[in-house]
Parts: C-alpha cells; sequence; structure tokens
C-alpha cells in the first residue's frame, strides 16, 4: 500500500535488515522486493537506509530501482494490472483489453489513476500464453479475457486455471496435475528422489557425470548446450566454491513450459539441482525465478521447506556426507536476465547487464566462482535420467536428439498447453494431440520470439534438432506458436519488435538501437509507409545486430521477424498476406 513521505515508518524495515544486510550488496534485490511490499513502492528514505545497512551507494540503488519494471520509485496505485499483447495475447485482442482497461481506470497505460486505487500497465509477455488473452491483477493471473467487462476481472480476479498435459505416464510431465505440488512423501512414494539417492549411495560424482553424458542430455532453454561436458567442465575448474543456478527466469514469448513444472512438480526440480551439485562439488545453489510468477513462487516456498525438512536440504543429504541448500531468488521484470551472466548480476544486487564473454560460466559464473547454470525443464530431466538411467532415457526420440521434450502450443488451436513427445515427433502429429489447428492454417513460430517461422509446408518435419535445422528451422525452447489465414501475421511481428525494443539493457549499441529501428521500420509497414528501401535497412539492422551484439538477445532479435519475411514476401506489400 503506497505511503506519503509523512507516514513513512523506516522502523518497518528494521526486521528484513537485520535478516539480510549481513549478506551484502546480493541481498539487494529481495530487500528492495520486501521494502517494497511494506510501503507499496520503495521512498527515498527507505533507499537511503537501505544503502547504509548494505553499504551499497544511493546512486547505485537507484540504478537497480530503474532498471527492473517490477519496481517502483515513487507511488503507484494500489491495484496493479499488467496486461499482455505479447505475440499471443495480441492475436486474441491484447490491445483492446489492455485499452478497455485504462478506460475503466481513467487512465492512459503506464499510469497510475487520479485516486491511487489502479495502476494499468502493458506487459510484452507474462508466460500466460495458454490463456490469451492474459493479465495479472496484483499477484493473480487471470485469462482468458475480454474487453466488454473490464472491472468484472479487475475487481474480482479468478486465477486462471492450470492446465496440464502431459504423455508418457513414464515421462518427466506425468506428476503434473496428478501429485500435491512439494509434497514429500507423496513424490517419494511416486519415484522421488531415487535419482538422488542412486547418486548419492551407489555412484561417484564422475558417474554421475557420465550418465548425464551418455544419455545425449542438452539444454533445454534454447542454446542446447551438452548437459554434461558443462557439469564436467565446472567441475574441474579451479576454485574453492561452487554454484548450480537454476535458471527460471522463463520470459521468451510463447513459452511456459516451466510455469508447468515449477507448478507442478517443483521437487523434480529440486533434486536436479542436487544432483548437480553432487555431480560438479557444489554445496549451493540458486533458483532465480521470474518476477511476475507469483503462483510458482509460493509452490516453491513449500516445496524448498517441505525438502529442508525431510533431510533433503541441508547437511548430510539422505544419509550421505553431501551437504547442499537452495536460495529462492526472485526476480523484478527484466527478460535479459535469462541470459545467464545477467542472471548472475542480478543475484549479485546489480542491474541485469551480460557480461562479456569468455570468460565462461564454468570457470567464472556467480561470485567469479565455477558455476553451472542450467534451465528448469533441464534439471528436472537430469532427476529423471539419475532415476531411470540413461538407457531408458535414449529409447525414445533419435539417436541424434534423444528422450523427449515438453513443447508449448498456443495461438489458433483447439488446446492451448504444454505437450510431451519425444524428440522425432512429426510437427503436425504434435499440432493433432492439441485438438488441430482452428480455421486455416498460415504461420508456425517455432523456437519463440528468437525463433523461425514455418508454413504449413513444415507439418511433416520431425520436431527435433536435426528435423528442423535441415529445414533452415530452429527448436529452441519448444514454442509452437500457431497463426491462422484469419490473423494478421504483420501485427504479430510488430508485438515481436515491440518486445525487443522494450526489453533491450542497453549495453550496447547495436542491440539498442537496433531494436528501436527495428520496431520504427514494422510500425511503418504495418501502416503502409514500407517499401524496397525500408526492407533493404530492416535487413541491414538485423544484420548489424547479430554481429555486433553483446549477448543473444540483439544476436537474434530480428531473426523470427526477418524469416516472415523472407518466407511471405508479400507481408511487405500494403495488401500483406
Amino acid at each position: 500500500m503506497s505511503q506519503s513521505p509523512a507516514e513513512i515508518d523506516l522502523a518497518l524495515l528494521d526486521p528484513i535488515l537485520f535478516e539480510k544486510a549481513p549478506g551484502g550488496r546480493p541481498q539487494l534485490l529481495p530487500v528492495l522486493l520486501e521494502a517494497q511490499r511494506i510501503y507499496g513502492h520503495v521512498p527515498e528514505a527507505a533507499a537511503a537506509a537501505i544503502g547504509r545497512a548494505m553499504r551499497v551507494p544511493l546512486a547505485e540503488i537507484h540504478g537497480v530501482l530503474e532498471f527492473y519494471s517490477m519496481l517502483y520509485a515513487e507511488p503507484v496505485g494500489r491495484r496493479i494490472v499488467r496486461v499482455c499483447t505479447g505475440p499471443i495475447c495480441e492475436r486474441f485482442g491484447g490491445e483492446a483489453v489492455l485499452a478497455a482497461a485504462a478506460d475503466r481506470a481513467g487512465v492512459r497505460p503506464g499510469e497510475s489513476s487520479p485516486d491511487m486505487a489502479w495502476r494499468i500497465e502493458e506487459a510484452t509477455c507474462l508466460g500466460l500464453c495458454d490463456l490469451a488473452p492474459a493479465a495479472t491483477v496484483d499477484e493473480t493471473p487471470v485469462g482468458p479475457l475480454d474487453s466488454e467487462h473490464p472491472m468484472t476481472w479487475m475487481s474480482a480476479p479468478v486465477a486462471g486455471a492450470l492446465v496440464y498435459v502431459g504423455g508418457d505416464p513414464q515421462w518427466l510431465s506425468s506428476r503434473c496435475g496428478r501429485l500435491i505440488p512439494g509434497d514429500v512423501r507423496s513424490y517419494e512414494d511416486d519415484g522421488g528422489f531415487r535419482g538422488l539417492r542412486r547418486a548419492l549411495l551407489e555412484m561417484t560424482p564422475g558417474q554421475v557425470i557420465a550418465e548425464i553424458k551418455r544419455s545425449g542430455l542438452v539444454g533445454r532453454g534454447g542454446a542446447a548446450f551438452p548437459t554434461g561436458a558443462k557439469w564436467e567442465m565446472a567441475a574441474s575448474a579451479v576454485g574453492e566454491e561452487r554454484f548450480i543456478v537454476c535458471n527460471a527466469d522463463e520470459s521468451e514469448p510463447g513459452t511456459f513450459k516451466d510455469r508447468l513444472l515449477l507448478e507442478g512438480d517443483p521437487l523434480a526440480v529440486l533434486e536436479g539441482m542436487l544432483i548437480a551439485g553432487y555431480a560438479v562439488g557444489a554445496r549451493r545453489g540458486y533458483l532465480y525465478l521470474r518476477g511476475e510468477y507469483a503462483r510458482a513462487r509460493e509452490v516453491l516456498q513449500t516445496a524448498i521447506a517441505a525438502a529442508r525438512s525431510s533431510g533433503y536440504l541441508g547437511p548430510k543429504i539422505a544419509g550421505s556426507g553431501f551437504a547442499f541448500d537452495v536460495e529462492l531468488r526472485s526476480g523484478a521484470g527484466a527478460y535479459i536476465c535469462g541470459e545467464e551472466t545477467a542472471l548472475f548480476e542480478a543475484i549479485e544486487g546489480k542491474r541485469g547487464f551480460p557480461r562479456l564473454k569468455p570468460p565462461y560460466p564454468t570457470t567464472h559464473g556467480l561470485f567469479g566462482a565455477p558455476t553451472v547454470i542450467n534451465n528448469v525443464e533441464t534439471l528436472a530431466t537430469a532427476a529423471f535420467i539419475l532415476s531411470q538411467g540413461a538407457d531408458l532415457y535414449r529409447s525414445v526420440g533419435t539417436e541424434k536428439s534423444p528422450g523427449s521434450k515438453l513443447f508449448c502450443l498456443s495461438g489458433d488451436v483447439a488446446a492451448p498447453g504444454v505437450y510431451e513427445v519425444p524428440y522425432g515427433t512429426k510437427l503436425g502429429a504434435l499440432l493433432e494431440l492439441a485438438g488441430g489447428a482452428t480455421g486455416r492454417l498460415k504461420a508456425i513460430l517455432l523456437g519463440g520470439a528468437a525463433g523461425t517461422f514455418a508454413g504449413p509446408e513444415a507439418l511433416d518435419l520431425p520436431m527435433s534438432f536435426e528435423g528442423l535445422q535441415s529445414a533452415g528451422l530452429s527448436l529452441g525452447s519448444g514454442v509452437v506458436a500457431v497463426f491462422n489465414e484469419d490473423h494478421d501475421l504483420r501485427r504479430t511481428l510488430r508485438s515481436l519488435a515491440r518486445f525487443f525494443a522494450h526489453e533491450s539493457c542497453g549495453k550496447c549499441f547495436p542491440c539498442q538501437l537496433g531494436t528501436q529501428r527495428q520496431l520504427e521500420l514494422i510500425e511503418g509497414l504495418v501502416a503502409g509507409r514500407a517499401g524496397p528501401a525500408e526492407m533493404q535497412t530492416l535487413e541491414d539492422v538485423g544484420f548489424a545486430m547479430s554481429q555486433a551484439s553483446i549477448c543473444g538477445l540483439g544476436m537474434t532479435a530480428s531473426t523470427a521477424i526477418l524469416s516472415a519475411f523472407r518466407r511471405w514476401p508479400t507481408l511487405a506489400s500494403n495488401g500483406g498476406a
């Protein structure tokens, strides 16, 4: 609740600072979030008090406050509504929902109402693509929404239903929706922590790494780096301390598979972190969760506490000499923190700017120490592999893409959700699991905002790394966003351009300026002001970003957009396609 300067009681900060200030700057983001919870924003007096207690210059505290979109240095409305206008929500009227909510509150997007009852914000993606068009009211995810009666869901938000759509009962997602998340006893009865016990009681750290390497597991966040090789490099790196970091900052438009695991099977993610910690010799892990995932945060807090009280976190885990603990960290709104080194900066209490590489995280990661950072799905899969064995894991999928994969289906499909299938499943068969396309199929965005567009001719392609690469397409994080002929695809391209322009951190000029220029060109295209010169400029901007940007955001900011124009050249004409 927002307070005027005269009403601010700094004594309310004392318990928080007493607990966290000894941890120094790495505790800055948690302290700022707690201060905001107390006051409704972070008042100047509170920022100054935090700076004194934590020995962080006030200017640097303001730098952090200004960087993260979910932190506020000025009073804001008591109820915060964030309406998604990402590619999928835009397809189903997200912009109209945003306009209706702002009109009902009597403000423009990005403002608070005069009576401070409301603040209406536009969100580039909320990870709620299965509920499109969606929003969060305070921290409650709501959707699908209509623009006709905004006060119905703004005043009395009802959380959108969780949809668990899995595959074979033996596969990764089988517990989601079937067991109580965070219930250690039911997790154990279903085979949970079997992989951890096998690792601790029957295997050496080197044997664990060898099993992961033999499985062929690669990262599931989009980069697909071999997981066993990453663990091996961190284990052999020089350093007195090592860390395991779970990247749960799932912010890629069209991606919501990690939310499924975090809300439906959080103990599997923790088990994967424990196994990784044992394999590389780490005693501490951090789980960095996307700030918008409030429901997942509650589930994880419960799961971590239950695991600790049951002896699966802390000293002498499962009767062994292995000690490991996990700290849950909440983000505060910054897509760039999904980039591994930017995520490290956030944990260390700084703005989430990506670091130059090399050096790489396996030798110089969090706090400068050897670090393994893996995606949520990757860690849960590692736990599955250690439980069931690499041979069972490789019994499905293809030779070059073994195992199964969680795919996020959204857009113009009958039943949006997360579907788990073996690698190599045909794209058309995957769509049929979601009830098929609604309307006449026009385009499929594969891999997310940084992915590539395909047309109906791609339905016979196998959903594997090699299968899509052969067609010049990307598998990425598992996004399958479907668009039918009734939709003007140029609006989707504008949404993608807005996303990258909004989320560029500004550290490097090719990305900072390039994403803004790309948005200007796409907006001109939608308005009918594009010609051959503008299209050439768009290509040039994309080339500059891909070649000169510091991190993957800028390197891939034009990939999907340019792939659409190359596949459907008539999109560049005034008539569209």
